[in-house]
């Protein structure tokens, strides 16, 4: 599915965004998979739920559950993309990553 960009967006298309590519620790890749991991359990564990015709609000609080860990996911991500990817795009001059953060960040805190 294509979505076309906002009126007035800016499109870049710079030949180095295609390969970017994160560089995690082995520690922090193999945190974020098992988080990761655990999360999809939980979230096969609210289809049994609703197919068992689980009381609403039990499935609401594991739902709520759920939503607070991929935060943590999140958290987690971003912390080490801000220190790492976001430093040495800035180090090199490019200030688009500001710009490209922030906007990531609004979406995440919707």
């Amino acid at each position: 599915m294509e979505t076309k960009p906002a009126q007035g967006a800016k499109h870049h298309h710079h030949d180095h965004e295609h390969e970017r590519k994160s560089h995690h620790s082995d520690k922090v890749k193999s945190n974020l998979i098992s988080r990761l991991n655990r999360i999809e359990g939980q979230v096969r564990g609210v289809r049994g739920l609703i197919e068992k015709d689980t009381y609403c609000d039990d499935v609401l609080n594991q739902i709520a559950s759920i939503q607070s860990a991929l935060n943590g996911v999140g958290k987690l991500l971003l912390e080490h993309h801000m220190k790492s990817c976001v430093v040495e795009r800035i180090q090199e001059g490019d200030t688009d990553a500001i710009d490209e953060l922030l906007v990531t960040v609004n979406k995440l805190m919707k």
